[in-house]
């Protein structure tokens, strides 16, 4: 039997997608954590206005920050309300749609990206950036056997 390493990883990214989504569900949005969710329009699962769709037909990215309502997570897929133009919407995204998520506050962030060249499955890449290191920091440790007495 073969091991799909594929599909586990996207399975477990998916998790910790979920996991941030079940926290954000219970606590609200702390300090100044927000996300940004970009999904598939075209996945089935997912159920946004016509008006919506048409403007975004392949993927689109929401921002979960300061005004949201109506926010659940399921099993399979969250609901949240979100304002587009001053025009109260509620969406359905399933997480089987998710291509990634970032929260620029904790400079985190995952992505998955589709592969159909290799029987549907999934490359999943944790996006992490490195903060830009300014000057380079002086080693301030003091090796005391220099002045030690003998």
């Amino acid at each position: 039997m073969k091991i799909n390493y594929p599909e586990i990883l996207k399975k477990n990214m998916i998790n910790v997608f979920k996991d941030v989504l079940l926290d954000i569900e219970n606590n609200g949005l702390q300090e100044g954590h927000h996300l940004y969710i970009t999904f598939n329009t075209e996945e089935s699962k997912v159920t946004i206005p016509n008006w919506l769709k048409e403007k975004n037909q392949e993927e689109m990215t929401i921002v979960i920050q300061f005004e949201y309502w109506n926010f659940k997570v399921k099993k399979n897929s969250f609901n949240i309300g979100l304002s587009f133009n001053d025009i109260k919407t509620d969406l359905e995204i399933s997480f089987d749609s998710v291509i990634s998520f970032a929260d620029p506050y904790a400079n985190f962030g995952l992505r998955l990206i589709q592969d159909n060249d290799i029987n549907n499955s999934f490359k999943a890449k944790p996006i992490i950036k490195k903060k830009k290191e300014g000057k380079k920091k002086k080693n301030n440790v003091i090796d005391f056997k220099k002045f030690k007495k003998n």
